[in-house]
């Protein structure tokens, strides 16, 4: 088979050939991946999940599972119902039919504050932070949010110090803690990534869902910004899934790989079997926003 899925990295994702022996896609963080030495249990689960905007079926009766302790790749061409998938899950649209359950409850039609409350957490492709305040002001405030806190808060220097220690600590997770003072407006683009990260991670999910966490920098700053993410992901236990047009950014860090088409999932696999399945070759490589 012709190599079609050449990359930057100098190998390719879509095919067999010299330059893409068997496993290249292991993630680069040398944890194993889902399922090893751990029960195979599902975190969240979607059936039958509906979602119409007019004659558009945005979301075509899916079935959705996120697993526990899992580093999850969602991709697909522009249009292609991820995004949608994951508004619907967060809470932000109410599917028209279908059930959303996580961790054994059924949370289909609880607020998006339910869903935090539950575990569920989502960064966002546009980062959205108090370009004002501080890197570990913006952490903090989170904090005050998740336990319910702000209406007691007077100011910010009027926070006692195990919500400032939790902060920093979470910044120094994501390696963040030389900017703590600095104001979110004048870090790098790739720190606001990880601060935007830091900031759904702050809400303590069981899951995270990261909306292209690498988009808008350079690919320089690609692989440190996965690196630690997913580190901090799987040294912490909790699962995450990711929407990602980055092929190589979804192959070297991903356990599992779903691909959807038109609103329904065109195949759901390892990435080895994602590399090799010639349904996902074909729809996907060349589609604009695919990769």
């Amino acid at each position: 088979m012709r190599c079609t899925g050449s990359s930057s990295s100098g190998s390719c994702w879509s095919c067999s050939c010299s330059r893409c022996p068997p496993g290249s896609s292991a993630p680069r963080s040398g944890s194993p991946r889902a399922g090893e030495g751990r029960a195979d249990v599902s975190l969240l689960v979607t059936k039958d999940l509906v979602k119409y905007f007019g004659d558009t079926h945005a979301v075509d009766h899916v079935d959705f599972t996120v697993k526990e302790r899992e580093v999850l790749a969602l991709i697909g061409s522009n249009g292609a119902g991820k995004t949608t998938l994951v508004n619907l899950i967060s809470g932000l649209f109410a599917p028209d039919s279908g059930r959303i359950l996580f961790r054994g409850q059924d949370v289909t039609h609880e607020s998006v504050h339910g869903r935090i409350r539950a575990g569920i957490a989502r960064s966002f492709q546009l980062v959205n932070l108090f370009d004002q305040l501080s890197t570990l002001d913006n952490v903090a405030l989170t904090i005050f949010s998740r336990d319910h806190k702000t209406k007691k808060l007077a100011s910010l220097a009027s926070a006692d110090s195990a919500v400032w220690d939790e902060a920093y600590d979470i910044l120094g997770l994501f390696g963040l803690e030389a900017k703590a003072r600095m104001l979110a407006g004048g870090v790098s683009q790739g720190e606001r990534k990880l601060l935007d990260v830091a900031v759904a991670y702050a809400l303590k999910p069981k899951l995270l869902f990261l909306d292209e966490p690498t988009s808008g920098v350079s690919t320089r700053e690609k692989t440190p910004i996965m690196d630690r993410v997913t580190s901090v992901v799987r040294s912490t236990g909790i699962s995450a899934a990711i929407i990602e047009h980055d092929m190589d950014v979804v192959f070297n860090y991903s356990d599992r790989i779903v691909a959807m088409h038109q609103g329904a999932i065109l195949a759901d696999g390892t990435p080895d079997a994602i590399r090799r399945n010639a349904a996902v070759t074909t729809t996907l490589i060349g589609s604009p926003g695919a990769h």
